[in-house]
């Protein structure tokens, strides 16, 4: 009986091992989603440089480049946030587009590394195009 226990605890001490690794490296590059009325409300939980993602639509008339950086405010519909992004923009970013971006508060500014843009999957052929008719 000694050593079926022996074994027993054994066994159940690597699994409780594994899940505590799991556990904290899932904690350590979990990157958090949230809309801008979330992440004004929640401020405080993600400091300074802590990356977090953010997503909502870019305001009309807001977008304008400035020494290679593009700035422009994203919303949810009830909260706005200035946002500066630091590399390129993907294709299809403009205003009035769903953005999902990667970054971090810097002061009331969200200072965004990466921007996705998100589409639905539906492609229309255009009315007019560069295409060649058989």
């Amino acid at each position: 009986m000694g050593q079926r226990q022996f074994v027993l605890f054994g066994i159940v001490g690597v699994i409780a091992l594994v899940v505590g690794i799991t556990v904290a490296s899932l904690n350590d590059n979990l990157t958090y989603y949230l809309y801008p009325n979330e992440a004004v409300a929640q401020k405080s939980d993600f400091p300074d440089g802590e990356r977090f993602r953010l997503a909502g639509q870019v305001v009309v008339g807001s977008l304008s480049e400035v020494d290679n950086d593009l700035e422009f405010r994203v919303t949810d519909g009830s909260q706005s946030i200035d946002v500066i992004l630091l590399n390129t923009p993907p294709p299809l970013f403009n205003e009035d587009v769903p953005v999902l971006l990667d970054g971090y508060w810097n002061g009331d500014v969200f200072t965004a590394e990466e921007a996705l843009i998100r589409h639905d999957e539906n492609y229309d052929v255009p009315d007019e195009g560069n295409y060649a008719e058989s």
